[in-house]
């Protein structure tokens, strides 16, 4: 919980609270602390900040121990159930399937035809999400994706998929093979074609994904604070890559897993919700801040993740592709 600075009239409680430099920086220490880490509470009589889920919704989340989770939020995609037969018996009792949509993307299944039924839309619990703490989809699609140990306050585990992806795999097989054999705490992919945060900034300047000058402020500050461009030869790299594909993330709830998810979204609500550009900076930060404190971390090949999830264009795209279609 925040409290109200004195003096502050217009002070109003934030999802992600209200962090200084200071406390961004002690942040970094793997310690016993208190840090931001999203659904920040403000002073008794302030309203919520955001993300509400109902009651039922909340008591149903904090019976899963494993999770894959997945969102839509300003219908942006269409619902992809995963391959049915590829799920087994052990994982439908044993693995929620949760996917987290707006009232807007709700209405819009409502008109397609596709009904909850007891809630559920095949494998998927349907978990409607109110007052939504920022009026851009894409930081609103980074809770889920970045801080599944704050929502799922009682699972070991759990996978994040894009919705955009749709499963093709056994979701304990995936544990399994990304985590449990080597003894990994966090696994994610590798960009199939950008391994440099410079490209990765280029190439987001290149198709305007979000505000050049805003890009160059959190590029510049990470420079100033030691990033590197990335050196494949270099024997003492942290990483295979510094520009990752996070459509598809696998972790295990443990203490440094938590708290690197927690500083990597801390990174995308105070810069750009390119999580990309600050996915390196915050690994290494916190392996540098806490050299004798291990986190096992497994950057695989992107060809794998392409061998577990199925890729389907966005809705937009789709409008896109027809249009284009339609002028040929």
């Amino acid at each position: 919980m925040e409290e109200k600075p004195e003096g502050e009239d217009q002070w109003v409680p934030r999802f992600a609270g209200h962090q200084s430099l200071k406390e961004r920086e002690e942040s970094f220490l793997a310690r016993d602390q208190k840090i931001n880490c999203g659904f920040v509470k403000g002073p008794q009589g302030y309203p919520s900040t955001g993300f509400d889920l109902a009651e039922d919704d909340v008591n149903y989340i904090s019976r899963c121990h494993i999770a894959v989770i997945s969102c839509i939020f300003g219908n942006s995609d269409r619902l992809r159930t995963p391959a049915g037969k590829m799920v087994t018996r052990s994982s439908r009792k044993n693995v929620c399937f949760v996917m987290f949509v707006d009232e807007a993307t709700m209405q819009t299944l409502y008109s397609e035809g596709q009904t909850p039924d007891g809630g559920f839309i095949g494998l998927w619990k349907i978990v409607v999400v109110k007052n939504l703490p920022y009026t851009d989809m894409r930081r609103v699609g980074k809770i889920p994706k970045l801080l599944p140990h704050r929502l799922f306050p009682f699972a070991r585990y759990s996978i994040w998929l894009d919705s955009k992806l749709r499963l093709q795999r056994d979701p304990l097989q995936l544990l399994d093979y990304f985590l449990w054999r080597k003894g990994h705490e966090y696994a994610i992919s590798n960009h199939y074609d950008r391994h440099c945060v410079w490209e990765e900034v280029a190439q987001n300047k290149k198709l305007n994904k979000y505000n050049h000058t805003v890009i160059d402020e959190q590029f510049d500050f990470y420079q100033a604070d030691g990033l590197k461009r990335f050196d494949a030869s270099d024997p003492n790299k942290l990483l295979p890559s510094n520009v990752p594909e996070g459509s598809f993330i696998v972790r295990a709830h443990t203490p440094m897993s938590n708290l690197f998810s927690c500083l990597w979204f801390n990174e995308v609500e105070r810069f750009t919700p390119r999580d990309q550009l600050s996915f390196a900076y915050t690994y290494q930060k916190l392996r540098r801040t806490n050299p004798d404190k291990p986190f096992y971390l497994n950057m695989f090949k992107d060809c794998e993740r392409r061998a577990v999830a199925k890729l389907f264009r966005h809705r937009s795209d789709e409008k896109r592709n027809v249009q284009q279609r339609a002028t040929l």
